[in-house]
């Protein structure tokens, strides 16, 4: 995974954010192994929705969301995943496709 540091990307209240699987990182921010996996488990996501279907899926989900209660963004399937296992370094190692799609993606607990 290629890292770019900068200033610009992504937004303020976010440290990184996985773009085509380059991974942009604020100035500052402390690249650890959890961000990596947890950015990682979002390339694994990108992969297997073919790209276009993980971007289209998570600007609808994320606006869908807008209108519910609690934070959009922390609800997004995709990152529910991807929270719940960043700190497990060896879950890519044994996740099944489409696990996000899980209910309350805990398959592997």
């Amino acid at each position: 995974m290629l890292i770019i540091r900068n200033s610009l990307l992504p937004f303020r209240r976010f440290n990184a954010i996985n773009l085509l699987g380059l991974l942009f990182v604020r100035r500052g921010v402390k690249i650890t192994p959890e961000l990596i996996n947890h950015e990682r488990i979002h390339t694994a996501q990108i992969l297997e929705m073919a790209v276009v279907g993980f971007y289209l899926w998570y600007v609808v989900e994320w606006i869908i969301r807008l209108f519910r209660k609690g934070n959009a963004y922390r609800q997004l399937r995709f990152e529910r995943e991807a929270y719940l296992h960043q700190d497990d370094l060896d879950y890519l190692n044994r996740r099944r496709h489409y696990a996000w799609l899980m209910k309350d993606n805990n398959q592997t607990k």
